[in-house]
């Protein structure tokens, strides 16, 4: 018999999307898991990394699966800069005596290529996980760089784990062979929002003290220029002149919420801002709302995956890695072009308009999603594991 594939996996640190995933892989017989982090961030440093606020995550992340703190050895530890994660243990743990594959979570740290250059000398096989895509907007000097040197190293994994169709683009693109690209999509745990039900529904209006006549639009993000929280304030702004039940709801902290906060009140929208609220908080949030929007730049946009858990149908930039696949206009949601704001408010008003197709969206849009689970995410897993250790 034999024993059980050894997979070791490094992420950067403890990640909110990411714990029940590996704990979800813990479970199964065949894989011996052991999960290893680079930096264990301060609540401080959380509000650095984009949320605003100084906060620490409200569910446990490292329940259900082994972990491993690694020694960051970075002088200025951070989740924002490169070298803010320095793994130079890196080379003796990651060895083909102790493991058979390990798969890394992106290239964006300084520990990633220390572990790399570790599995690539001792012949141990290394996979990466990433959600990147070619839709974002580069000038054509980065477009090159980029080609030119990501050339050098994807060709180099022994698989790559995509989540969607544009990640899987972005792989091959930068050389990946078609055989070593996998999709392994990205799952949220909806049980770990909290209560998404009526009762949470009329508490949270009543809070903000909406009525329910009201069809409430919802950003949830960090308030950072990527996202364009200014442009859900100006397209609820301009809905709500066409259309006076349309409300708009900004969950979130960050550089632009004081911008934002001044930009509503002085075009006059009917926006409330309810600041950064925890994981378990947040279903009560999506209870209230009617609809999500994402208006910005997103590598995927796991908001959507959580909003369409809860029923909620959304609004997407045609610039989220997660349109093509989660929306379906008319049926799950809407897509806009990126920074167009006439066309948001345009499908705000749509949808306040049509109380009963919102409602029939938020359905479809639950059923959508359902098969994207943590099990969805298994076949492509082992298919990469099978690929990597032949």
């Amino acid at each position: 018999m034999s024993h059980p594939t050894r997979l070791a996996i490094l992420a950067t640190h403890p990640v909110q999307y990411q714990a029940p995933w590996f704990a979800r892989l813990a479970r199964e017989p065949d894989l011996e898991l052991t999960v290893y982090y680079g930096h264990r961030p301060t609540a401080e440093e959380h509000g650095a990394a984009g949320f605003g606020v100084a906060f620490q995550w409200d569910r446990p992340l490292l329940e259900g699966y082994r972990s491993v703190f690694l020694h960051n050895a970075a002088r200025h530890p951070s989740l924002t800069r490169f070298s803010g994660v320095d793994l130079p243990e890196a080379a003796a743990v990651f060895s083909r005596d102790a493991f058979d594959a390990v798969l890394v979570m992106g290239w964006h740290f300084l520990g990633a290529w220390q572990a790399f250059r570790a599995c690539w000398r001792s012949g141990l096989p290394v996979l990466v996980r990433g959600d990147s895509h070619l839709h974002t907007k580069r000038s054509a000097l980065k477009r090159l760089v980029k080609r030119v040197l990501h050339r050098r190293f994807v060709p180099r994994f022994a698989a790559c784990l995509a989540v969607g169709e544009w990640s899987r683009e972005y792989f091959l693109h930068y050389g990946a062979a078609p055989e070593r690209v996998f999709i392994v999509p990205h799952a949220v745990d909806a049980s770990a929002l909290g209560d998404a039900g009526a009762a949470a529904r009329a508490a949270f209006r009543a809070r903000w003290q909406l009525s329910e006549e009201r069809c409430l639009a919802l950003f949830s993000g960090k308030l950072l220029p990527v996202k364009r929280p200014l442009d859900f304030v100006s397209a609820v702004a301009a809905a709500s002149r066409r259309e006076g039940s349309i409300a708009g709801l900004v969950v979130g902290d960050g550089p632009l919420r004081a911008a934002c906060e001044l930009e509503a009140q002085r075009a006059g929208a009917p926006i409330h801002f309810a600041g950064f609220l925890n994981q378990g908080e947040m279903g009560a949030a999506y209870a209230a709302a009617d609809l999500l929007v994402l208006p910005g730049e997103e590598t995927w946009g796991l908001v959507v995956n959580e909003a369409m858990s809860c029923g909620r149908p959304c609004l997407v930039s045609d610039a989220a890695g997660c349109g093509p696949e989660l929306i379906v206009p008319g049926e799950t949601g809407g897509l806009f072009p990126c920074g167009d704001v006439p066309a948001l408010a345009a499908q705000l008003v749509a949808a306040a308009r049509n109380p009963a197709g919102l409602r029939r969206m938020g359905q479809r849009a639950r059923q959508h999603l359902a098969p994207r689970s943590w099990d969805a995410t298994l076949p492509g897993l082992r298919q990469a594991l099978a690929a990597a250790l032949r």
